[in-house]
């Protein structure tokens, strides 16, 4: 964002140059995370349960496999309806975002660079996990829903590929944060000069 409105939001904008504590993005990101690979890893149990049944008697765990796509099903539905506000704040942050613009990150990018990557990164896995719950809606309610796999090979393995655009996706997220100080508060107030040893940053309670 431009530096004169910054400079007249300054007084809503805290230490970390966001109008609240704590940045909502990264928080939504891991939830988000979480909830798509439980999807995907529940589904590969469900899909290779004639292999584990074994197991699973002999460590008498009362596991039926329509339980393991439940979980998948329900996860992945989750994961598409949480990412809408993850990306949404995700933007919201990067346009009030002041990174340092003489680092180069471990990937030889720019702060700018690095934002924008990661901006359409964050697209990107929006529609994709968007589109793959609608593509698990269609295999459990129509294409596959007499029979006992309720996923398709394709499903899981395009599920596995997208953990791979994941964690480039979350490494350009990392460097926001861990190189570029992007809203950490100890790295913007040390840009701008301030002492830490004699700062006194207030938090709300229970932080």
């Amino acid at each position: 964002m431009n530096d004169d409105l910054l400079n007249q939001m300054a007084d809503q904008l805290g230490a970390n140059g966001l109008p609240y504590y704590l940045p909502i993005h990264p928080n939504l990101v891991h939830l988000t995370l979480g909830l798509f690979i439980v999807a995907i890893s529940f589904d590969i149990v469900g899909a290779l349960f004639p292999l584990e049944k074994r197991v699973f008697k002999f460590l008498a765990v009362p596991a039926t496999r329509s339980n393991f796509f439940d979980v998948g099903w329900f996860n992945i539905v989750a994961a598409a309806v949480i990412t809408f506000p993850t990306v949404a704040a995700g933007f919201y942050e990067m346009l009030l975002a002041q990174p340092a613009s003489d680092e180069i990150s471990d990937w030889g990018l720019g702060s700018l660079e690095t934002m924008l990557w990661h901006g359409v990164g964050g697209v990107l896995l929006l529609t994709l996990i968007t589109g793959m719950a609608i593509w698990r809606g269609f295999q459990r309610y129509a294409w596959r829903k007499d029979r006992a796999r309720q996923v398709q090979w394709s499903y899981l393995l395009t599920g596995l590929g997208v953990f791979v655009l994941m964690f480039a996706h979350g490494t350009l997220g990392a460097h926001l944060a861990g190189e570029f100080g992007v809203h950490i508060s100890a790295d913007m107030l040390l840009r701008a000069g301030e002492d830490l040893s004699t700062l006194n940053v207030l938090l709300p309670r229970g932080f």
